[in-house]
């Protein structure tokens, strides 16, 4: 395809996976008023959130093997045809199982929307090509998940929107991005045998999910030395083992076990995981700190975000056009693992007083680091496997990025949670007697506090404990930053191909 075929087509796609993933962040300034609205409460509060992450993170295996058997573009505009469907009825909910059942629905739509962006990108072009207009697929995921809390706290604040629009928001840009793909999306359908491994869908489906409910209740509804955890990890581990030994059975396995034999596919799996960690924790954390212990606005907390989405917005445009002309990449692996660590060390010191200006350059750095690693460990996977193994590959890398992010969240959730209890229990003595009751209420009963409505030194001594908690969060996000930066030491660099991947027959020996 020239450029100006692949950029009329990007434009779909862009499109398409920039509605996707906007409407997994923007719902997060609103969520308060969305529970309140419909009669939730915390345990619907949690759901409404884990329910979508279920649904992308156990999808995405399979719509990267579907991707190998059937037209891509068909999968494509059926992804995007499922998440308007569930936008649509999320949209107008009125009690919270409505609301829950609909988000896993969204989240099937955007599963696939998020496997298949770097798989079609790969089918129009090729390794040596592909970091440029990967930079456009990074940048638009930044925007997107960072941006979205800025863009639902808008239409929050705005009396004449209300949040219902925070869930319609994203199905115009959906139905645009059909027509679009429909008529400049033109790409060869694999002759392949369609065959489908279900069960194997099925069981890593279950053992995805009783991991994350796992994680997502833990420390909240059971301690996490307990019975529940016992089984749940257990069913975990044993749903796993079954998936494997189905995998070296099945014909057409969803994730073929021997992409793993190859070490870059291996070593980038456990990087995107770490990576994932990382970068869902600063899209779900940096709204909370602004808002809770420093007081703004859902709006003016999107604002201050906006350090965080232009670093990973420049680094990867950038990255991917030097990728593009030098066809080396590991340097900027390396570069973003370190830029990485060092921005989320950074953000490790933060209280609810600390200069904005020190904020915005660990954010910064952090997202620097983000965009460096994220596209081109997808990017340097596709170079190393056959043209039939490319969605499968892709698909992969993905999961484990959502895996991270979804673990990642309700464990770091969990520890905020813990965090926030032992710096408040420790300065509660300097309230007054008055104060007290009040601060007792605001740090209990499991749900988010309104700073506004507070006593002045109930809100103070509330933002001082946020302010600690989320740091600490920060803190034990460091290390495994580190572990992202360590694992990317030992990818081998293989310069990448000038040969499309489509072109690539499958009984090529692999690099």
């Amino acid at each position: 395809m020239t450029h100006p075929q692949i950029m009329r087509a990007l434009s779909g796609l862009l499109l398409g996976l920039f509605c996707a993933i906007l409407s997994e962040t923007v719902v997060t300034n609103a969520l308060p008023r969305i529970i309140g609205d419909i009669g939730g409460g915390q345990s619907a509060y949690t759901w409404v959130v884990t329910s979508s992450l279920l649904a992308v993170t156990a999808s995405t295996p399979l719509w990267g093997k579907l991707a190998d058997q059937f037209s891509k573009k068909v999968l494509v505009q059926s992804s995007l045809v499922v998440f308007v469907a569930g936008s649509l009825i999320a949209g107008l909910a009125q009690n919270p199982t409505t609301l829950i059942t609909a988000r896993v629905v969204q989240g099937l739509g955007v599963g696939g929307l998020s496997a298949l962006g770097q798989i079609v990108l790969a089918a129009m072009i090729s390794p040596r090509e592909r970091g440029r207009y990967s930079g456009y697929l990074g940048a638009t995921f930044a925007v997107a998940t960072v941006g979205g809390p800025l863009i639902g706290g808008v239409i929050t604040d705005t009396s004449w929107l209300g949040w219902r629009w925070c869930l319609f928001v994203g199905v115009p840009f959906a139905v645009i991005a059909l027509v679009v793909l429909q008529r400049t999306l033109n790409l060869p359908v694999p002759r392949r045998k369609a065959t489908v491994d279900w069960a194997g869908a099925f069981f890593v489906t279950a053992a995805v999910c009783a991991l994350l409910i796992w994680v997502t209740f833990a420390g909240d509804r059971y301690a996490w030395l307990s019975w529940q955890t016992c089984a749940l990890v257990g069913a975990s581990a044993v749903l796993t083992l079954v998936f494997l030994f189905v995998e070296t059975k099945a014909a057409e396995p969803v994730v073929p076990l021997r992409l793993f034999r190859n070490r870059t596919v291996a070593l980038a799996s456990g990087a995107s995981l770490f990576v994932g960690v990382a970068l869902f924790a600063g899209t779900v954390f940096f709204s909370q700190y602004f808002q809770l212990a420093r007081g703004a606005t859902p709006t003016m907390s999107g604002l201050m975000t906006i350090p965080f989405i232009a670093g990973l917005f420049v680094s990867s445009t950038v990255s991917g056009r030097f990728i593009s002309r030098t066809g080396r990449w590991k340097a900027w692996l390396v570069t973003g693992g370190v830029l990485l660590t060092a921005g989320v060390s950074l953000l490790g010191a933060l209280r609810y007083d600390t200069p904005y200006a020190y904020v915005a350059g660990g954010m910064a750095l952090m997202g620097l680091g983000v965009g460096t690693t994220l596209q081109n460990l997808v990017l340097c996977t596709q170079n190393q496997v056959s043209a039939d193994d490319l969605g499968a590959a892709s698909s992969t890398v993905a999961f484990f990025r959502s895996l991270g992010g979804a673990v990642g969240v309700s464990v770091l959730g969990s520890v905020l949670t813990t965090r926030i209890g032992d710096h408040a229990a420790g300065t509660i003595g300097r309230l007054g007697p008055q104060d007290r009751a009040a601060a007792a209420k605001a740090s209990g009963g499991g749900e988010l506090p309104d700073p506004a409505a507070l006593p002045h030194a109930v809100r103070d001594w509330l933002e001082g404990a946020y302010g600690h908690g989320i740091g600490d969060v920060f803190l034990y996000v460091a290390p495994i930053a580190l572990l992202a930066l360590l694992v990317t030491l030992f990818i081998k660099e293989v310069p990448l191909r000038s040969s499309g991947g489509p072109e690539r027959p499958a009984d090529e020996p692999t690099p």
